[in-house]
């Protein structure tokens, strides 16, 4: 079986918030995947738990919207300063190579940070070789077939 090969830093979609193009560091020294989100709030709702957020606010610039998701669970993750904190964690889907995967990601003001997002060992586990000699991959792979469809 052959996977298909990622670099150091990738474009990634977010098919079900609408998201194209977002900058993600590829980073195996990190379990979980991370995205920068803004006003992270747990609500009750017919006594299940749901997490309303706002996924690249306009510090990424990128056109937001808020969210309401279910509730998939809260993990205690160390940051990258080696302090434990907690976090919550969602499922949703990330597209690369023009497929579809689900993930789970959790949701931490970034705004700080150089990329909006992380994709952590989990993700990639089974499905990319990263070679850290190049950057965006997928994207690149993708723009290829674009002008192969117009010719």
């Amino acid at each position: 079986m052959t996977m298909n090969k990622i670099g150091w830093k990738e474009l990634v979609d977010f098919p079900e918030l609408g998201l194209k193009g977002v900058p993600a560091k590829i980073d195996t020294g990190a379990r979980t995947s991370v995205i920068h989100c803004a006003h992270i709030e747990v609500f009750k709702r017919y006594r299940k738990n749901f997490v309303r957020f706002t996924p690249l606010d306009e510090s990424t610039g990128q056109e937001t919207q808020e969210f309401v998701y279910p509730f998939h669970k809260e993990r205690r993750v160390k940051n990258s300063f080696g302090q434990e904190e907690n976090r919550i964690v969602i499922l949703t889907t990330i597209e690369l190579y023009n497929t579809v995967y689900p993930i789970e990601i959790s949701l931490r003001d970034r705004s700080n940070m150089e990329f909006p997002m992380l994709l952590g060992r989990s993700f990639i586990r089974k499905k990319f070789l990263v070679d850290v000699s190049r950057s965006n991959l997928s994207y690149k792979s993708k723009q290829k077939k674009i002008k192969n469809t117009k010719q």
